[in-house]
């Protein structure tokens, strides 16, 4: 579906990267397809939620291997900067059961930016099983990626360790957007799913948004082409439970699309907020 409704429009001083890349028309066109080197079956004996003691310790290992490495080199790499820490400081009490974090999918550790703005937390985030199977998919299931079942009967499965996760009060990462598409600048359209879950699990939702500066400094003398990278956590948005289910979601869904517009630094999107 081509949602696009208007021009797109920036406020003063936002950066809008050059890229080589031809975007799609359709916002959840895949970009990035790498080959898969693996079979797997995702049926009802597939662990979504591997619960072994060597699956709980490679989840234990990478995320020492996240904090400890990661962190500093996607700092540097990308001249990482977060901004607005206080909007979860102030906000810390609603988090007790958990809590859900959005964002857009723009580049290949973004997700660990993530990780690194909400602090040394463990999160686990639904994953396309195509990705499970390339040579990341190790590394996804290992950071808590958990494979989206494209066989409805096996839905419940997927379901089921979202309610394991959410009983011991987890964190959960979803991108609205569905694929990443590098160093894009307007905020593509959202699908409903993220906010289905986090609606099922009245969980509060944190809308972070990437935007980008212009290379500077050693950057710039190095020859970096991409841009640097700022991701900036909004206000925490929570459901209205007074509304029907499908008029909250959607409410939640429009306000998140805002937020995350609003500090981007775009004053007029050219792509609507619901993608399904």
């Amino acid at each position: 579906m081509n949602s696009k409704i208007c021009e797109h429009i920036v406020n003063e001083g936002t950066y809008i990267p050059e890229t080589d890349t031809v975007f799609p028309e359709k916002p959840d066109t895949p970009l990035w397809n790498p080959p898969l080197i693996k079979q797997l079956t995702f049926d009802k004996n597939y662990p979504f939620f591997d619960k072994s003691f060597k699956a709980r310790l490679m989840n234990i290992l990478t995320y020492i291997g996240i904090f400890t490495i990661v962190f500093p080199l996607n700092t540097i790499r990308y001249g990482l900067k977060i901004k607005g820490r206080n909007n979860l400081k102030k906000c810390r009490k609603y988090f007790r059961n958990g809590a859900m974090t959005i964002a857009n999918h723009v580049y290949r550790w973004d997700y660990l930016a993530v990780l690194q703005a909400v602090k040394y937390r463990r999160m686990w985030f639904p994953a396309k099983t195509r990705n499970i199977l390339t040579s990341d998919g190790n590394i996804i299931r290992f950071a808590g990626g958990i494979p989206i079942p494209e066989d409805i009967s096996v839905i419940r499965n997927f379901n089921d360790a979202f309610d394991y996760l959410h009983s011991k009060k987890k964190w959960f990462h979803v991108f609205p957007e569905s694929c990443r598409w590098d160093f894009y600048e307007p905020i593509r359209p959202f699908r409903k799913g993220a906010f289905s879950i986090a609606y099922k699990y009245n969980l509060p939702i944190i809308p972070m948004v990437f935007s980008y500066r212009k290379p500077s400094g050693l950057y710039k003398l190095f020859g970096v082409k991409h841009p640097l990278l700022t991701l900036t956590i909004g206000e925490v948005q929570f459901f209205d439970k007074s509304l029907r289910r499908s008029e909250a979601i959607n409410l939640m869904r429009k306000k998140c699309h805002e937020e995350m517009v609003k500090n981007a630094g775009i004053s007029s999107n050219c792509w609507e907020y619901a993608g399904d």
